[in-house]
């Protein structure tokens, strides 16, 4: 239920503030006063694109807030998913900045248009004149029999069904094309990995084998250079190892007269050390490096058939032809397991279309049920709307294919006229007739909690009379089961709410304005004797007015 509305810098309404209670509340203007700048101030509210052009005062920022009270269970989870504490109240907002950008809260946490206008599904129904055009809608239609239906639950389950079926189809005709490709390129695939499979590839062997190949390029001159540095360091007659001893003796010598000298020799002595260690490491190369041209010859014909392979697979090292080695091997494997793979999804699709197909079938029973009692009380009201001889009929027709919605297809037909077959409403239905119409359905629905709060944008166009008096008794029975807010221009109607607010302008030499007020019961009087008699307020319309309101004053 919408509690109260604030709105700020939109159009021509600088600053406004209206509280709304349950029931029907009917809400008057003369022509131009601002009546549909509220509907387009809800509009934004509940995620309608926005522009500058919404601005009064196009340095300020556009502020629309509005206060919900709501006990729709559905609500709860749609807040769970954007990360919004569940309350009963919830808060709105709504601001158009000057730069034309607009942000959206709820419950002051951001949120996206999209997920703006999903919540506003749920809030408000706004029924204007064109809405009217919904009834030649099939989900419309089907909303309607779904709500007396009661079938909600049941449709959640279907539509859950439904969606796991669709999966199952695209999964299942993926794997078909896999299938029917992997078993053209099999051959192939296995030739690809038999010939990596065979070269047992090791990640870092090309790195090792091409050092080792400049290794048998140069053995020669690796070993006379180890072999004459070998000479150097272990040569019986002068050698840096006899060198260094020698004066590792000179200095322990004299060590006991200077202290530095022992010093000096001990660090010789470690030097010593080291040179050793490598001149036996030298000798050791020396004896192991050898020209081996067998080796040689090996080693260039794997990395040659390693370069011809990265070549092959356009890739740069072994590491990727790894990786394409476990690739092919997956491959091979997906087309040897596909026919397994195959059964599985085309049973899993078929028990998900066996269970669609039941659901389906218990909702076209829910719905066959209903359409005697709806058709029953279309007609009935649109008797008492002024159409005394209409016929209404909903035909029906069980489709092969499932949908989002089951396996029916319906359509509502309409003849305003004795004697005349009924026909597709988009064909005989008028303008007056199809609002009527429209009344009639949304009445059903919200007794059965298939509707939020709705507003009606002078639904009463075409109507007069005894008709509109009907019409304003329909509107508010609605009212006593759903919020109702009722903008007409028909005292008739006007005179059932609980609430009656007016709109109405402003002007200096500046600009004009336009604001809403709750009338009091006086003021109610005399609003409605306006609207009977025009700006000249008479005693025989007062009278009227007073009558029409039940009024005592």
């Amino acid at each position: 239920m919408l509690q109260s509305l604030h709105i700020e810098n939109y159009a021509l309404i600088d600053h406004l503030d209206i509280q709304f209670g349950d029931g029907l509340s009917t809400i008057t203007g003369e022509t131009g006063a601002g009546k549909s700048i509220l509907l387009g101030a809800l509009g934004l509210l509940l995620g309608q694109r926005a522009d500058v052009g919404v601005l009064r005062n196009k340095e300020r920022t556009c502020i629309i807030d509005g206060e919900f009270r709501i006990e729709n269970p559905t609500l709860k989870p749609l807040l769970e998913q954007n990360d919004i504490d569940f309350d009963h109240t919830l808060i709105i907002r709504r601001m158009v900045g000057a730069n034309g950008k607009s942000r959206s809260f709820i419950n002051d946490v951001p949120v996206s248009l999209a997920v703006l206008k999903s919540f506003g599904e749920y809030l408000i129904d706004i029924h204007s004149q064109h809405q009217n055009l919904l009834l030649q809608n099939a989900d419309f239609q089907l909303h309607v029999v779904d709500s007396l239906a009661n079938n909600q639950s049941l449709l959640e389950q279907y539509r859950t069904v439904f969606l796991q079926l669709k999966n199952a189809q695209k999964e299942l005709a993926i794997l078909e094309d896999q299938a029917r490709l992997s078993k053209d390129d099999i051959d192939y695939y296995t030739h690809l990995f038999k010939e990596l499979d065979e070269m047992k590839l090791q990640e870092d062997e090309q790195e090792l084998l091409e050092t080792e190949q400049q290794h048998l390029l140069h053995a020669e001159d690796i070993k006379a250079a180890f072999v004459h540095i070998s000479a150097q360091l272990n040569d019986e007659n002068v050698c840096a190892t006899s060198l260094l001893k020698e004066a590792e003796v000179s200095l322990q010598k004299i060590s006991s007269v200077f202290e530095t000298a022992d010093e000096l020799a001990q660090r010789l002595q470690s030097s010593l050390i080291e040179v050793r260690d490598i001149a036996h490491e030298v000798e050791t190369i020396a004896d192991n490096t050898d020209v081996n041209p067998d080796r040689l010859t090996e080693v260039n014909n794997r990395l040659d058939t390693i370069y011809t392979l990265q070549k092959k697979h356009k890739v740069s090292t072994v590491a990727d032809l790894l990786k394409l080695h476990s690739e092919l091997a997956q491959k091979i494997s997906f087309v040897d397991n596909i026919d397994e793979r195959l059964e599985a999804a085309r049973k899993q699709y078929q028990q998900l279309q066996e269970a669609a197909k039941v659901l389906a079938k218990k909702i076209t029973l829910t719905r066959q049920q209903v359409f005697d009692a709806i058709t029953e009380h279309v007609t009935k009201m649109l008797g008492d709307l002024g159409i005394p001889n209409a016929s209404f009929k909903i035909t029906h027709q069980v489709v092969d294919t499932l949908v989002l919605t089951g396996q029916d297809s319906i359509d509502f037909l309409f003849s305003a006229n004795k004697g005349v077959a009924v026909q597709n409403i988009a064909k005989v239905a008028s303008g007056g007739e199809m609002a009527r119409l429209m009344l009639s359905l949304k009445s059903l629905i919200a007794w059965t909690g298939g509707l939020p709060t709705i507003i009606f944008d002078e639904i009463d166009t075409g109507v007069s009379g005894e008709v509109a008096d009907k019409m304003g008794q329909i509107i508010a029975e609605l009212g006593k089961a759903i919020q109702v807010i009722n903008i007409t221009h028909l005292p008739q109607i006007a005179s059932k709410g609980k609430a009656h607010y007016l709109v109405y302008k402003t002007e200096n030499e500046q600009n004009t304005t336009t604001h809403i007020k709750l009338l009091n019961a006086e003021e109610r009087v005399t609003e409605i004797a306006k609207m009977l008699s025009g700006q000249r307020v008479t005693e025989a319309a007062i009278k009227n007015a007073k009558e029409l309101l039940n009024s005592k004053i």
